[in-house]
């Protein structure tokens, strides 16, 4: 099974230290030892928006804000490769062929930001598109997709199921409002749409949610099924088949 796990910036770095990133490397390394391919993709969170709004102050031009915000990404990044230690690359991929090169070795591949104008949620998508991924996980800090921004509205309503095409409309209806925030961008969502990519958006903060999501497709985020998609994928185990791996170990 080929995964790909787009962590924000926030969930894995919420503020300098150590704890958070060793949980979520030993998810990943678990994962791995069940047989999974992963790629992981890491966001800036807090500390990319002091750099910016730092450099914005200076004067930065938006490029170069974009530039700044990716070499955030690109040292988070670094921080779950030196956790992993051995199971993975020695450093971020700066592009999706370098990506799918590591996973082709066996290696846990890990990007930051590709490029300016473009957003981790979409390096998430567009890499499980690029490897023919079986699933996209969005580990977010909300507990999935919601109708309106639940900071801020407490009649948001959380979608447990998604087609693709009614995640753009609701990421579209989100974006459009100023000052909501949406758990994956629009970019992404046209590229899971396009693809046919399924995804999982949940809460990330506690990292044994991801595994639980990849392993049985157990989580209490949202599921976003592509068009035309049958029963349940036949990657995810059942408690049986659980514990027969565990009596094997």
């Amino acid at each position: 099974m080929k995964v790909v796990v787009s962590i924000g910036g926030s969930v894995l770095v919420p503020e300098p230290g150590a704890d958070r990133v060793s949980e979520h490397a030993a998810v990943i390394e678990d994962l791995v030892a069940d047989g999974c391919r992963v790629g992981a993709v890491v966001g800036g969170g807090g500390v990319a928006r002091e750099y910016i709004s730092a450099a914005r102050d200076l004067g930065a031009n938006e490029i170069e804000l974009d530039q700044l915000g990716i070499d955030v990404t690109r040292l988070n990044a670094r921080l779950l490769i030196a956790a992993l230690g051995s199971e993975s690359v020695a450093a971020p991929a700066k592009d999706y062929e370098e990506a799918s090169e590591a996973l082709r070795r066996d290696d846990v591949c890990i990007m930051g930001g590709v490029a300016p104008a473009q957003t981790t949620d979409a390096v998430g998508a567009a890499l499980a598109e690029y490897i023919d991924a079986d699933l996209l996980v969005y580990a977010t800090s909300v507990p999935g997709v919601y109708s309106a921004d639940p900071n801020e509205d407490d009649d948001a309503t959380k979608y447990d199921s998604l087609s693709a095409t009614e995640l753009v409309d609701v990421i579209a209806g989100l974006e459009m409002n100023a000052g909501s925030s949406a758990p994956v961008d629009l970019l992404a969502a046209k590229i899971i749409q396009r693809s046919g990519m399924r995804t999982i958006v949940l809460d990330g903060t506690d990292p044994d949610r991801i595994a639980r999501a990849v392993r049985h497709g157990e989580h209490d985020g949202t599921d976003v099924v592509p068009e035309g998609a049958g029963e349940e994928p036949t990657y995810w185990a059942s408690d049986e088949d659980e514990r027969e791996q565990e009596q094997e170990r």
